[in-house]
């Protein structure tokens, strides 16, 4: 090697391999290079062969080196030709306007009348990228300085190797911190929920729960607004083998329509006015985990059409993205609308409707389970005392449970829950009677008639109260048909066991004779 070529060597090998912000070092390596080649424009880039497209990540000119992110997307005729063995690893094109390949890429750059040289670079055989020289006009290069460039071709290689991997580290560093934000403000939410009624009102929907949770089935959860469909959604994700993933809730009536498909799907740099920089939607979130649509009948058009691809293909485009993105999740749909009412009206996909009920799961209202209501107040009390900071938990005034179990609740648990809050805030020191709740709110003929008021406030009491209830018109039998364990809708064993734990005695008592004792059937 001669002096020239040694120095040219060592000295172009030390700034390009010499920083990992590779727009650093290729602005180096492009003011060392020009004194040797002709030199004007100076870029890094790669081909991704299963999308048939080049992406250009950096470049370098006279003002220095830069990152850019720039997609050109090959037609077929080209990719073919891109791809095959008869297409050279190195090229000089000094009128690069009439080249076939070439003159496409300066179509789509907006460019003429350049000189260009490519230098694949390649390890092991593998074909990790290329670097172009360019120069203005045409007939600017020599082979001498194909063969002077060449001997950058290992230093370039490693170069464009390290930054691919590293690039590819700090793409996982920012989306595990973007994650790590992300979910911490849903860390309370999906931790400790607790179900009230799961034995009572809810028991066949628990039951069906604990069916499909440990699946990845699709799961439709349909009932009225402030039935606890979200609640139900966080239950199966916890149930489920990817409680250890992301648990990504999206309100779809929340979006605006024109940001729909970008909140859901992300987009590329550039895919909008405003779009300043590469952002993942919601399903990227719940890679590995996830996604509760709730509201579902709000979705755009557009987006049906995409939700339908991802439940089929389990693949995403972002929006102005050209690659698709394969996604491991498990869709939780929610809504109060017909969906098949909506079908016939042309507002929502038949197909996507078909593939969202795998598995549906209707929630009931709270008029239908009224028996929930005791423990569903006392719950509602102590989370909202806490939440308000109140000292002590205040009583509930007489006749307060029965009011509430004679009101029609088109508002459901969560028009009960802002009812709990709003009293405690006018009452905090009690005692709490939802005096809103007046006659006039209640229809005549809603709910069983000679309904009687609770005699105590306290909640176990009032459990107690219902169950000698039952109890009495099932004269003591537990189990079987007729039994109370049916008309309370539970197991029998578990009825014996909350009626032991509160030393309520129960069984049908045959007196013996000659004896006090009793004769308990179980």
């Amino acid at each position: 090697m001669q002096a020239m070529e040694k120095t040219f060597f060592m000295e172009g090998t030390l700034r390009i391999c010499g920083s990992l912000e590779i727009e650093k070092a290729l602005g180096d390596c492009f003011n060392f290079i020009r004194n040797y080649i002709p030199l004007d424009e100076i870029y890094l880039h790669y081909y991704l062969r299963d999308l048939g497209v080049t992406r250009v990540f950096a470049m370098a000119d006279e003002t220095g080196g830069k990152s850019i992110d720039l997609t050109i997307k090959w037609p077929p005729e080209l990719r073919q030709w891109l791809e095959s063995d008869s297409f050279p690893k190195n090229v000089i094109a000094n009128q690069a306007d009439e080249h076939p390949l070439l003159g496409f890429v300066l179509q789509q750059m907006g460019k003429s009348k350049q000189s260009i040289i490519i230098v694949r670079l390649a390890v092991e055989e593998n074909w990790v990228g290329a670097v172009t020289l360019w120069a203005k006009g045409w007939n600017r290069f020599t082979h001498e300085h194909l063969n002077l460039f060449l001997l950058l071709k290992r230093p370039f290689t490693i170069a464009l190797s390290n930054t691919r991997q590293y690039r590819e580290l700090l793409k996982i560093k920012e989306r595990l911190a973007d994650d790590k934000n992300y979910f911490q403000r849903q860390l309370q939410i999906t931790s400790g929920i607790e179900v009230v009624g799961a034995e009572f009102g809810l028991k066949n929907v628990m039951e069906m729960v604990r069916q499909v949770a440990p699946l990845d089935s699709p799961v439709l959860l349909l009932g009225e607004t402030g039935t606890g469909k979200e609640v139900i959604a966080n239950i199966i994700h916890n149930l489920s083998n990817r409680k250890d993933g992301p648990f990504v809730k999206v309100n779809c009536g929340a979006i605006p329509e024109s940001l729909m498909d970008s909140e859901l799907f992300g987009h590329e740099k550039g895919a909008f006015t405003g779009a300043l920089q590469r952002v993942r939607g919601r399903f990227e979130r719940a890679n590995g985990g996830t996604i509760f649509l709730d509201e579902i009948g709000e979705l755009s058009p557009s987006a049906q059409v995409r939700l339908l691809r991802v439940l089929q293909d389990k693949k995403i485009e972002r929006v102005g993205g050209t690659e698709p993105i394969d996604v491991d999740i498990r869709v939780i749909a929610a809504t109060h609308r017909n969906l098949e009412k909506m079908i016939n009206e042309g507002r929502f996909r038949e197909d996507l409707y078909f593939r969202l009920k795998v598995f549906p799961v209707l929630i009931p209202p709270l008029r239908q389970r009224k028996v929930d209501i005791p423990a569903l107040v006392q719950y509602f009390l102590t989370k909202k005392a806490m939440a308000l900071g109140l000292k002590k938990i205040p009583e509930l005034a007489p006749a307060a449970l029965d009011r509430l179990a004679r009101y029609h609740w088109p508002g459901n648990v969560r028009e009960l829950e802002n009812m709990v809050e709003r009293a405690l805030i006018l009452n905090p020191a009690g005692p709490v009677e939802f005096n809103e709740i007046s006659p006039k709110s209640i229809p005549e003929d809603f709910g069983p008639k000679g309904t009687k008021e609770f005699r105590s406030l306290l909640l176990n009491d009032v459990i107690s109260e219902h169950l000698r209830a039952v109890l009495k018109l099932t004269d003591g039998k537990i189990s079987g048909k007729g039994g109370a364990a049916e008309l309370l809708g539970v197991n029998p064993s578990t009825l014996r066991h909350k009626l032991r734990k509160m030393n309520i005695p129960f069984g049908r008592r045959r007196s013996r004779t000659n004896t006090n004792l009793s004769a308990i059937d179980y």
